[in-house]
């Protein structure tokens, strides 16, 4: 199953995330950081599994990420 992989702990909460896949991304009041919803934490990582039909957009959002945050495996 293809996945989302967001090392948050070095985002910068610039929002394209947000933009581009409001369904799978949100910012946090707290520090301004995005926030994979659903994920799972794992070693400082977080973690989602996604449908295929997802998989495309999700790659253009780890490409726009300006500090290469979000990966996607499939």
């Amino acid at each position: 199953m293809p996945k989302i992989v967001h090392y948050r702990d070095r985002c910068i909460g610039c929002n394209i995330c947000y933009e581009m896949q409001p369904e799978y991304w949100r910012l946090s009041r707290k520090d301004g950081k995005a926030t994979l919803i659903g994920s799972k934490l794992k070693k400082d990582t977080h973690i989602l599994d996604i449908p295929l039909v997802d998989v495309e957009m999700s790659q253009a959002v780890a490409e726009h990420c300006p500090v290469k945050v979000i990966k996607v495996f499939s």
